[in-house]
């Protein structure tokens, strides 16, 4: 008995032939390509995306079936199955349009994902902007990141900085492996008494001399967990010793 993948590339074999003819009849229509190969896609779909293999076809044969197959996912609304296939027959323009689709219905996130896919450097670089016109800040932030926009990575950070977005300003300037904004960042969040932030800041910029001078502000508010985690940071082994030999008992469950 025939296996079911020796069956579908016998009906595919088939289905070519008959379309050779008809070309050589001048009488067959480009779009009829999906409609031939869509009789294969009840097979297909019952094996699964993740199980079909199609290595036995030709390279034109294999992407027509793929397409067909991924349309017949859209059709169903599984779109990420539509996706995996579209991705398997390298077809950009679809990908693309399930990211536009991802737009109208208001999921920007998975919209960059797919563009991001597709290598669709227009459709991210506009819904960066968009993002950011709207104050949608990590979805401008992570079509920037993909694009490696680093000039407007960081205008996004400077304005972060001025609205006291932290965390989102840390991000930006980490990505940008920018190390003076983030000694900025550390010390606005420290003025602003965000003790965390400012210390995640200066251990991204790997600046010892920052990470020692927060370790001397929390020991004067009595933080000496903090403190100590600063200290660690910035290799202090003097001042480690000193917050472990008199504040011992403030050190609980380190």
């Amino acid at each position: 008995m025939e296996s079911k993948d020796e069956i579908i590339k016998k009906m595919v074999n088939e289905f070519a032939e008959s379309s050779e003819e008809l070309v050589a009849m001048q009488v067959k229509k480009p779009s009829e390509d999906f409609n031939t190969f869509r009789k294969l896609v009840p097979v297909l779909l019952e094996k699964g995306v993740d199980n079909v293999n199609l290595s036995m076809f030709n390279e034109e044969t294999r992407k027509k079936l793929l397409n067909a197959l991924g349309g017949e996912y859209l059709r169903k609304g599984e779109l990420n199955n539509a996706i995996k296939v579209f991705i398997l027959s390298g077809n950009t323009s679809q990908l693309s349009a399930i990211g536009e689709d991802y737009e109208r219905l208001g999921q920007v996130t998975n919209a960059i994902d797919v563009y991001r896919l597709a290598d669709d450097r227009n459709n991210l670089q506009r819904l960066g902007d968009k993002s950011l016109e709207d104050g949608h800040i990590l979805d401008a932030i992570k079509a920037f990141r993909i694009l490696n926009e680093v000039s407007k990575l960081r205008t996004v950070g400077n304005d972060c900085i001025e609205k006291g977005k932290w965390d989102y300003a840390i991000e930006v300037f980490t990505a940008i492996n920018d190390s003076a904004k983030l000694v900025e960042v550390g010390d606005r969040c420290l003025d602003d008494r965000q003790i965390v932030y400012a210390a995640k800041a200066y251990e991204l910029a790997a600046n010892k001399e920052k990470l020692s001078m927060l370790g001397d502000t929390c020991l004067r508010e009595s933080l000496f967990v903090t403190a100590l985690r600063a200290y660690t940071l910035a290799g202090n082994d003097m001042m480690i010793q000193f917050i472990k030999e008199n504040f011992s008992n403030k050190l609980v469950g380190i």
